[in-house]
This record gives structure tokens, C-alpha cells and sequence, in this order.
């Protein structure tokens, strides 16, 4: 695999440092650009990063590059870049307006934002799931009139959660599901020195989440159809939403139905075999084995297990029969690993394998 020209847009916050520092050593990407808005713009990265949120200190090679504007720069950027990573925190139409223009510029995006999960041409790819979605990126080429450029996004942080554990039950025929997720103060780009209201309270509300936790995991099910990615129909999933005095990884407390009922030696032996595209493609950033199920019924925690394989398996616990649905378990992700950031270098390590960067 030769070394692809990346760019990080949107360096400077929580997801963009965890970008650098994934992508410091990585053995396919080598990163050449780094952009931030206008008042980064001309700094040194060292000094453009205001508050650097990661427990491991800023990579030495990043530090003395110059942050670059991430709009006024925009064609310097795609024509040193074979693709970029964006991690914007900006309204979502400037998002989409800015995603576009970097596509357009043939210079294709792979990101971590929301303002174009709904887009129909635009693959929201778990890449142990939906790789198969991939191949609307043809039609929304033509569209966009390019050859090179393109958009692709990872799912929301917390479907992280429960969508991969739910997923080899499909076969199973799942009628409905309840969630309700318990998820880091990271996935605000916060810490604790930076929220302290978060601190021995738990807040029952998180902007925008439970919509995206409900409708996500049906366009991560659906079909590609006439180059468009067509949502599935079903399964029916209702959840909320809760933001707690977590650091890191999200936890879903998950209740299912089915249409024909398995037992629990079948959950089990569904979620031990499952996995996909990126084990079998020995992905560098993809985990050994996807689904790790925990027997202690103290288990998944985040403080032990948000670093299983690396921060990239998804983790699960707990599961037992219940009153109102058919079973329920717990269910675990590092919400910027597995969720933002490495879940986004995963789906470029997939287009790069597969050739979408040629």
C-alpha cells in the first residue's frame, strides 16, 4: 500500500487531536496538511491548539506545522492532499457547504461531522456492517461532476454502542428495540476542568441525539438503489439520551424483540462469529476480533474495558432475558476511537483498500 496525503480539517478541537494522534505513526497515512478556521490560521499547531484535551502529548512532528485556513486554503490543501479527514465545528449548511467544496476541488472527504449522514449519495458506513454502501460513491460523483472527489461520513458516536451488537441479531428478525445511552462528556469535546456542571449530575438531554439514534442505524440497514442509499423500513428502535460524568466511552443499556426468538447460546455464538470487510482486509486500525462479551455482571466498565483492542472493539455484557422484551444486555464503545476519530481513519483505511483514493 503506497502512503497517501492527508489533511486534517478542523485539527485544532477534541476530534482533531485525537486524529493527530492516530495518525502520527500510521503505517498507510501520512499527514501533510493541518487546517483550522481563521483565527488558528498562520499559527504554528503547538499555538493554534488552545487546550489540548489527550492524556498522550501533542505529536513532535505536528508541532511546529503551520495551521493552514481551512477555507481561504481549500485548493492549496486538495492539490497537496490524495483525501482529508474533517472534524469541523461549525453550523451544519457551512459544514455541507464546506465538505462540497472539497469534493468538488477532487479532493475527497472523510467525515466525522453529521450535515451529511442524510444525504441519499452519501455513504454512513460502519465498516464492519454496510461496506457495501460504498458504491453510491459513483453516483454522487456523477452528480458532483468529479472524478476524484467525493464524501463519506461515519455514523453518530453512540450508535457505536448497540447498532454493531444488534446487527448479527438481524437474522433473527428483530421487531424493536429500546435504548437508552449513557455517554462521555467527550462527546461534547468536553473534560471535567471544562464542564464542571457535569460533576456528581447526570443531564437527561442531549441536543439532536436521540433523533440521530433512532433514524442513523436504518440508513446503515438499507440498500443502495439507482445510486442512492434507500433507509431500511425497520426495526422500530426508540431511545434517549443521557450525558454522565464519564471521561471517555459511551454505554447503552439495550432492550430487543424478535420475530423469532433465540436463545442465549445463539446471541452469544452470533456476536462471537460475527465480524467484517476490515478483519478480513487486515485493516491496520481494525480490531482482532469486533465484539468482546464480558460474564462478569459487573461488566463492560469504561474505566476498564473504553481500550479494548485499542479503543476499537465494541463491547457487550449482561445479557438475560426480560419482562417486556425478549432479552436485554449492555452494550460499550470508546466514543472518540471507535466512534469519531479511529472509526473514521477505519472507513478511509476500507476506501484506500479498496481503491477509492486511486
Amino acid at each position: 500500500m503506497k502512503k497517501f496525503k492527508v489533511g486534517i480539517i478542523g485539527a485544532t478541537g477534541m476530534v482533531g487531536q485525537r486524529f493527530a494522534l492516530l495518525l502520527k505513526d500510521h503505517p498507510w497515512f501520512e499527514v501533510t496538511a493541518l487546517a483550522a478556521s481563521a483565527s488558528s490560521a498562520g499559527k504554528q499547531y503547538k499555538d493554534a491548539v488552545r487546550r489540548w484535551h489527550m492524556a498522550e502529548p501533542m505529536p513532535a512532528q505536528f508541532a511546529d506545522m503551520k495551521v493552514l485556513n481551512a477555507a481561504d486554503d481549500m485548493q492549496k490543501i486538495a492539490a497537496e492532499c490524495d483525501f482529508c479527514f474533517c472534524a469541523v465545528n461549525m453550523p451544519k449548511e457551512d459544514i455541507k457547504a464546506l465538505e462540497y467544496a472539497y469534493a468538488k476541488a477532487e479532493c475527497p472527504i472523510v467525515s466525522n461531522n453529521s450535515a451529511h449522514r442524510f444525504t441519499p449519495d452519501v455513504p454512513m458506513v460502519i465498516p464492519e456492517i454496510n461496506a457495501d454502501h460504498l458504491q453510491a460513491i459513483s453516483a454522487q460523483r456523477a452528480r458532483l461532476g468529479t472524478k476524484r472527489g467525493f464524501i463519506a461520513v461515519k455514523s453518530n458516536c453512540s450508535l457505536q454502542s448497540y447498532v454493531p451488537l444488534l446487527h448479527p441479531l438481524k437474522k433473527f428478525g428483530i421487531k424493536c428495540a429500546a435504548v437508552t445511552t449513557y455517554q462521555a462528556i467527550s462527546g461534547a469535546g468536553k473534560t471535567f476542568e471544562t464542564m464542571p456542571e457535569i460533576v456528581d449530575n447526570i443531564i437527561p438531554y442531549i441536543g439532536g441525539e436521540e433523533e440521530k439514534s433512532e433514524r442513523e442505524p436504518l440508513k446503515i440497514w438499507g440498500e443502495v438503489k439507482g445510486g442512492e442509499i434507500v433507509p431500511a423500513s425497520g426495526p422500530a428502535i426508540t431511545a434517549q439520551c443521557l450525558r454522565v460524568p464519564v471521561s471517555d466511552g459511551h454505554t447503552a443499556a439495550c432492550f430487543v424483540s424478535f420475530e423469532h426468538r433465540p436463545s442465549k447460546e445463539q446471541i452469544l455464538e452470533a456476536w462471537a462469529d460475527f465480524s467484517g470487510e476490515p478483519q478480513a482486509l487486515k485493516l491496520p486500525s481494525a480490531p482482532e476480533k469486533f465484539i468482546h462479551y464480558f460474564e462478569e455482571n459487573d461488566r463492560p466498565q469504561p474505566k476498564l474495558d473504553r481500550m479494548c483492542e485499542r479503543g476499537m472493539a465494541v463491547c457487550a455484557g449482561r445479557l438475560r432475558e426480560d419482562c417486556l422484551f425478549d432479552y436485554k444486555f449492555i452494550g460499550f464503545s470508546h466514543n472518540t476511537l471507535r466512534g469519531a476519530a479511529g472509526g473514521a481513519v477505519l472507513l478511509a483505511e476500507l476506501l484506500a483498500a479498496k481503491g477509492y483514493f486511486d
